[in-house]
Order: structure tokens, then sequence, then C-alpha cells
């Protein structure tokens, strides 16, 4: 699991023979645009019109982030007080902003085809973080045992309305980015769930996710569907990937896959 921002945008992105070429540009405050002016004017030169925009569009946005990991990285070894300061030097004290950083860099390598799969986990498993964004200032962990009590859990809902935000954000992020004759949420297939029905007792029955995206067409969308009951989440994983063209029987203990 890659967590530093720096890292995961280095490895995406970065240029250099070797690490020692990739921290001295770092050292020496250079992007890693620098090094390609060049080459980049000679792919324009052959461009149409709305090309060159997408292609001057896209690197903004790469020089964007770099830009925000620059100031997360000189603010984090300023010497000022921080909220994790055992932290890497490149992950930022806030949650939110640290999160919105990892979904712009997976935006970014879609719409280049550096990677056509990402994966993200909101928090560790157990854990006692709490989203102070969210509104609720109990510990992720101690909420989702809310033992059926009504106003705990509509506190703990309060974290989960936020979570959800954040995939809004990133779906958002995905529509607004041109791709083909569409955007890259036409073309993408985002799944959100969780690994629990109901966290209060630990159940893994009945659990729900959330299907974003048209998957270049193979999904229509606006569907709320209930599974049968006894339905494996095996079957929902089997039916993703039969619907991104991915031709497997079985996927775990999953035994048929889902109409949608």
């Amino acid at each position: 699991m890659t967590y530093n921002p720096r890292m995961a945008f280095e490895e995406l992105f970065g240029s250099g023979g070797s690490e020692a070429d990739r921290a001295e540009r770092r050292r020496i405050n250079r992007s890693i645009l620098d090094g390609l002016a060049h080459n980049i004017a000679s792919l324009k030169k052959g461009l149409g019109a709305d090309d060159r925009n997408r292609v001057d569009s896209y690197l903004d946005d790469v020089r964007e982030i770099e830009r925000r990991i620059q100031a997360i990285e000189a603010y984090n070894s300023s010497g000022a007080k921080r909220e994790l300061p055992n932290a890497p030097i490149g992950v930022p004290d806030s949650w939110d902003e640290h999160v919105k950083l990892m979904l712009d860099l997976q935006v970014l390598a879609f719409s280049a085809g550096v990677t056509r799969v990402s994966t993200v986990k909101f928090s560790r498993d157990v854990s006692n973080r709490v989203f102070a964004e969210s509104g609720n200032t109990t510990a992720f962990h101690s909420a989702s045992h809310h033992a059926e009590a009504p106003k705990s859990i509509e506190e703990f809902a309060k974290i989960n309305v936020y979570h959800h935000s954040l995939v809004a954000y990133f779906a958002d992020k995905l529509k607004k980015t041109p791709d083909g004759d569409g955007n890259l949420l036409d073309h993408s297939l985002v799944l959100y769930g969780s690994a629990m029905g109901d966290s209060n007792v630990h159940t893994h029955r009945r659990v729900p996710f959330l299907l974003l995206g048209h998957a270049s067409g193979a999904l229509k969308g606006n569907l709320h569907v209930k599974a049968r009951e006894g339905t494996p989440q095996a079957n929902g994983l089997l039916t993703v990937l039969h619907k991104l063209g991915v031709d497997l029987e079985a996927v775990g203990d999953s035994t048929g896959t889902i109409v949608i």
C-alpha cells in the first residue's frame, strides 16, 4: 500500500535514471516537467488545437499536484508543529487533503493511461481516527459499534455521509475530465463499498456497494438492486468483472452474476 503522495507521484510520473537523480531534482525544487520542454514542444507541433489544449490541461494538472506535494513537504520540514509528527514528510496532516490528493493522482493517471486499475482505502481496519470533517467527534471504530442506539447510529451515519462525499468528489473529477467521445466517468467503473453489512456485530451478510460510471456503455446506471437473501458478495464482484470484459467463471465463493 502506497500512502505517501510523493511516492505515488514519482511511481506514476517520476523521471530520472535513479532515485538519486530524482532526489536531486526534488532538492533543487525542479519540476518533473522541466526536462521535458523540448519533447512537449515537439509533440504539440503535430496536434490540432483541441489536442494541444488537452495536453496543456494535462500538464497543468501534473504541475498543480506537484506544487501541492511540494507545499506539504515544505510545511512539514519547516519545524512547524504537526498533528502527526511521525508521519512521512510528504503526507499532509489533514486527512481530507491527503485523500483528495491521492484521488486526484488516480484521475491524472487514468487520463493519461498510465494505469487502468487503482484502489484506494479510506482507512486502516480497527482505526481510531476521528473524522472531524464529518461533524462527529467519535473515533470511527468506536462509532461503528453503535449498539443499535438510534442516536449513535445517527452519529455513525455522519462519518459515512462524509466518506460518500469524497466518492462524489472523485466521480466529479472523472466526469470533468474529457476522454475520447465522452469523459473518464463514462469510460470507467468505480466500485465503492464496505467489508461489513452491519459493523455493530461484524456481519458480512447484506454487504452494500455502489457502482459509478458507465464502463464505456456496459452499465446503464440509475438502478437500485436488492439481491436475493444469501447472495454472496462475490457475485457482485464477478458481475463487475464481466462488465469490464474479464471473462472469469468464478470469484471466491461466487455462485453466478447479478442482473444489472
